[in-house]
Parts: C-alpha cells; structure tokens; sequence
C-alpha cells in the first residue's frame, strides 16, 4: 500500500487569463513518518506531438513528512509561450501534477486544459502567431485522471504499475465529510508550510 495518498486537489484561479501562474490546493496524508523528500512537480505538455516541449513548471522538495494530514498550495508560473509550436497554442493540452519519492514517481494527476480566445472577433479571426495576451486558460477540473504506480517505499516492497483509472469528479468527496482543508501556502522562496491533520476546519 502506498505510505502517501493524495486526498483533494482543488483548482484555483479558474479560468484565467494564460499569463497567470497555476495554483493547485493539494491534501495528501502520510501514513507513517517519511525520513526523504517528497518532490512535487507541475509540468505543462507543450504538444501531444513530442514530450520535447514539456515544461516542468515548478518543482518543490517537501521532508521529511510526519505521519497525519497535510495541505500546501502549489503555484508555479505560467509556461514560457515561445516553447510552445505555434500549432499548439490554441486548444487542447494537460497539466499534470506529479510526485516522486526517492526518485520514484508514484502518483500522476492529469488535467485537460482549454487555451481560447475569449473575444468574439478573436475567435471569428484568429491571428496568424498565437497572441498569448487574449488567451484564457480554462482547466478541466471536474476530470482529473490519475495514475498510480507501485515504488520501493523500502527495501521489501516490490516495484508495479497500477491501471490509468478515473477519480471522483467532484474534488471535495475526496475529503471526509464536513471537513475543509485550512490553509497553507508555498512561499516564494521553495519553503513549504504544511498544516497538519489537527488544524484542519471539521464540523
């Protein structure tokens, strides 16, 4: 069984303009104390063509974790437009947040997100050269995929791969009932503040 599951994700600032940075609201708990780093990832898929324009966004290293519940929120820039083929700018692409434990990735959260002219001449006629500063970037949060994979936590464990499976569409029934996550935030400077289990807002 895997020592760390993701309980909610929660989508913020959504839609936007697709200058804005990203800002995922994450609630994972350990299931016992983690003496390594948990490395968080936000990676923007530039083109289904090619992974060679895939951006890691942001990466944080969070550890060790105490055993309990937590919560950050992850905010990571929007990708660098001039890495992006002209071709796929407008449209459909994913973001995926992604999880890794002494190198190992062990869970992957995907989400489709719409690039669109939000002007209606815009959209009638859209220019040439993709304009970045008329595009709303709409992220499909109601859809997330997952993928699990089973990792070495320690020396025993047996290394798989679980299914491509679908997760509740409604974020919140991740959480226990009556339950709301408080606050944590990612400070510029890469430290996280994590809010443990005890502090969160239950009825």
């Amino acid at each position: 069984m895997a020592k760390v599951q993701i309980q909610n994700v929660v989508v913020l600032d959504n839609p936007c303009p697709f200058a804005n940075p990203f800002q995922f609201e994450i609630t994972f708990e350990c299931m016992e104390d983690l003496p390594d780093d948990l490395e968080w990832k936000i990676i923007y898929v530039g083109s289904a063509e090619s992974e060679e324009y895939d951006q890691v966004l942001d990466s944080v290293l969070v550890g060790p974790v105490p055993a309990g519940r937590h919560m950050f929120v992850f905010q990571a820039d929007a990708p660098n437009p001039s890495l992006i083929p002209e071709t796929d700018a407008v449209g459909v692409t994913v973001v995926l947040i992604t999880c890794t434990y002494r190198g190992q990735e062990f869970i992957r959260v995907g989400y489709y997100v719409n690039n669109e002219y939000v002007d209606p001449e815009f959209r009638e006629n859209p220019p040439q050269k993709a304009d970045f500063c008329q595009l709303q970037r709409n992220i499909l949060a109601s859809n997330p995929r997952v993928t699990r994979f089973h990792i070495q936590w320690d020396s025993t464990t047996d290394q798989k791969m679980e299914d491509l499976e679908n997760v509740d569409p409604t974020p919140n029934s991740m959480l226990p009932p009556n339950c709301t996550p408080s606050k944590g935030l990612l400070s510029p400077g890469g430290a996280l503040n994590l809010i443990p289990e005890n502090s969160m807002d239950c009825m």
